[in-house]
């Protein structure tokens, strides 16, 4: 497998608007307790105490989805990651509002981390309105690359699956180009309504409703590894 660190590098700015002071707090005082360590590898037992199923989200926005996820099933552990400040901040939000405690999260590049966590011990994987990148320049920059799925592919369990939203025309096309050559992934669509309607376990994200608001489409794929 390729470095990690050469697979993809963030692009962009890291922080919108500036923090409040309770904001600022959460970030002061929660984010440490609830951060994922910074070097060693990344498992449920040395996460959680124990060797409980372990998911992955990668670039959580405002952690809405990560915090549905979390508070569904709160026998599992749940690691997100995401590189902007504000979209952090609100994570952190619902982990102190809502009382999780099966959540770990990293502020940074999700495939530094990803890295860190052994071969196929994760039980699924979610990469949620990913940034598009709409320029074909700018391409390479797409998450959904083959360089990231090697990586995706690698940590998931056998049978365990890999989901992607997004409202994007020109991302949607890419993605399924991309995975369509692709033979450790199946794709699960059986009929259209099978990606054209939000399963039931699949809490939704405020850039799902922001795009559903502004009459986008909304294409869901749930992917098992082969």
């Amino acid at each position: 497998m390729n470095d990690p660190t050469i697979l993809r590098r963030l692009y962009g700015r890291r922080q919108g608007h500036k923090l409040r002071t309770a904001q600022q707090e959460l970030v002061d005082t929660l984010l440490p307790q609830v951060s994922v360590p910074d070097d060693g590898p990344i498992t449920a037992e040395r996460l959680f105490g124990d060797n409980r199923p372990m998911e992955f989200e990668i670039g959580f926005g405002g952690g809405e989805h990560l915090a549905g996820q979390a508070r569904a099933r709160p026998g599992y552990g749940f690691v997100g990651c995401e590189p902007f400040l504000n979209g952090m901040v609100s994570a952190l939000g619902h982990i102190r509002d809502e009382a999780i405690d099966n959540v770990r999260v990293h502020m940074g590049d999700a495939l530094e981390v990803l890295a860190r966590v052994p071969d196929a011990s994760l039980e699924r994987l979610y990469l949620l309105h990913p940034d598009p990148w709409p320029k074909a320049r700018h391409a390479k920059r797409r998450m959904m690359n083959h360089g990231p799925l090697d990586m995706i592919a690698a940590k998931l369990k056998p049978g365990c699956e890999f989901r992607l939203g997004t409202d994007d025309p020109t991302y949607c096309r890419w993605s399924m180009m991309i995975m369509n050559q692709r033979r450790d992934f199946a794709w699960q669509a059986e009929a259209p309504r099978d990606f054209l309607t939000r399963p039931a376990d699949w809490p939704e994200t405020r850039y799902e409703r922001k795009a559903r608001t502004k009459g986008h489409e909304v294409w869901y794929f749930r992917y098992r590894r082969i």
